[in-house]
């Protein structure tokens, strides 16, 4: 799946874009039509779960939009493709 992952005001480096990427491509086992997906990181700078992981995934006739946080980019990345994941099977039921 074509990927593209934006870092608000900072560089995220080689080994979590490649966790994403890994942690995104296995949605495509749920539903196979996935268009395409941007995600979105951003450091807060209040409370604990400072890191927020938003993930867009687009499907033929409709978008899928997951956002999460927790304390590292890793956590909030499983926890926001678990949503997808969720949002996937309702979506492929309703076809």
């Amino acid at each position: 799946m074509k990927l593209q992952v934006h870092s608000i005001h900072f560089n995220a480096d080689s080994k979590l874009v490649e966790f994403i990427q890994k942690k995104v491509d296995k949605l495509e086992t749920f539903y196979d039509r996935v268009v395409d997906g941007e995600v979105f990181l951003r450091i807060n700078n209040e409370g604990v779960d400072n890191k927020t992981v938003e993930i867009k995934v687009k499907v033929p006739g409709s978008q899928l939009f997951a956002k999460e946080q927790a304390r590292s980019f890793e956590a909030a990345t499983d926890l926001a493709t678990e949503a997808l994941r969720n949002q996937l099977k309702k979506y492929k039921e309703k076809l």
